[in-house]
């Protein structure tokens, strides 16, 4: 489901982050910059000048025409807390309103122990600090997996061993904030349209690589959600008949057959590694050039491609982004990715554009951070109950400024 005014909605997002950035521009700069006609940026702008979000500067240098009013953000509006839960440990950054990262910090975590929901609370609280000066405007949250669309937050996912957790109405209720919770790689597509490649395009396609395969597809600037908030999982899309068990209960999965899990366990039955032996290990392999090595990884490659290539064709995006912990070894994927790629896309679309962006785990918690960022533009209707506490908070509602 496509929000059917996100296309502005994330564009006044993203005229704070170009900002926050950037420490000022015009309105011709920002239209240029987004993307977006310079009718709709004065438009933007006029509304985010009246929420007292944006404020003008001083005029800008002139080289012959009428001097332009430069704008600047006219708030610190509280910080936001991102967060990515993986099966073994949490992600977090704390962010501006800008998008600009604080500090950030990992925590161990047991997605699987009978105690993970209150174990989530608590690193939470960890990372927060109990005696903070600057208020918390909410608290983003991604998960691998599919999140309901009706704003509660509950949570599929077979990464985590997860099925129908409450994730986001727990943490609210215990943290007293605001909290927003998606797909992570949904949560990366709008961190991309914020802050990254994806900032000059309305339509583009974000794919990520590590220990699953997803995909996060942009429209008119908005992410696709789908019917349950499970739009993107193409890490299940069958591959072949009778493969490998996945993790979703079923055999033959694009990513039963080049999730991280998998390469690894090939390369220890090739003897590439040892048994104790990590991804890390096979990518320093492949790096020191091991031709077994760099097989695996090429053979990932070829299925990958021709997996986004038929996603292209459907979609018809601006741009590829590839993303994700995977990328770190990309160079040894590329071999085999481009050749299927390419070769499996009709003639016109074979000159796609594909960005590889460089990754830390950070980046998928800043993704997270992204949600609440974005959340105030969206009406009550698309983000729901924690969307308009973000709102409350961001005009200094008294009510909604206790918690964290």
């Amino acid at each position: 489901m496509v929000r059917p005014s996100g296309n502005a909605d994330v564009t006044r997002s993203a005229i704070l982050a170009f900002l926050g950035t950037s420490g000022g521009a015009s309105r011709a700069d920002l239209a240029r910059a987004l993307g977006v006609s310079p009718a709709l940026m004065t438009q933007l702008i006029k509304e985010l000048i009246a929420d007292g979000l944006v404020r003008e500067l001083s005029m800008s240098p002139s080289s012959g025409g009428r001097p332009a009013r430069m704008l600047g953000l006219a708030t610190a509006a509280g910080r936001v807390v991102g967060m990515k839960i993986s099966k073994d440990h949490v992600a977090f950054v704390e962010t501006e309103l800008s998008g600009h990262v604080v500090r950030s910090g990992n925590r161990a975590y047991d997605a699987s122990s009978i105690t993970s929901l209150s174990d989530v609370v608590s690193l939470v609280h960890s990372f927060v600090g109990e005696d903070r000066v600057t208020p918390l405007l909410g608290i983003g949250v991604g998960v691998p997996g599919s999140v309901d669309g009706q704003g509660s937050g509950v949570v599929d996912s077979s990464l985590l061993g997860w099925r129908q957790v409450p994730l986001g109405a727990v943490l609210s209720r215990e943290l007293h904030v605001p909290v927003l919770v998606e797909n992570n790689v949904n949560a990366l597509a709008v961190a991309e349209r914020l802050y990254g490649s994806g900032r000059e395009h309305a339509e583009f396609l974000v794919v990520t690589i590590g220990e699953g395969v997803g995909a996060g597809f942009v429209t008119g600037g908005a992410v696709v959600r789908g019917s349950r908030g499970g739009a993107g999982e193409i890490g299940h899309i069958p591959a072949v008949a009778d493969g490998p068990l996945c993790t979703c209960g079923n055999h033959g999965c694009i990513e039963a057959l080049i999730g991280e899990k998998t390469l690894v366990a090939n390369a220890r039955q090739s003897g590439i590694i040892s048994s104790s032996e990590t991804m890390a290990d096979l990518q320093e392999r492949a790096n020191d050039g091991d031709p077994l090595a760099q097989d695996i990884f090429r053979g990932a490659g070829q299925p990958l491609g021709r997996i986004v290539a038929g996603l292209v064709q459907i979609l018809d995006p601006e741009i590829v982004i590839v993303s994700g912990e995977g990328t770190r070894g990309w160079r040894h994927w590329a071999a085999g990715f481009e050749r299927s790629f390419r070769g499996a896309l009709t003639a016109d679309r074979r000159s796609i554009p594909v960005i590889v962006e460089s990754w830390d785990d950070e980046a998928w918690a800043r993704g997270a951070a992204a949600l609440v960022a974005s959340a105030p533009f969206y009406s009550e209707e698309s983000s729901g109950e924690q969307g308009r506490r973000v709102r409350a908070r961001l005009t200094h509602v008294p009510a909604e400024v206790g918690g964290l």
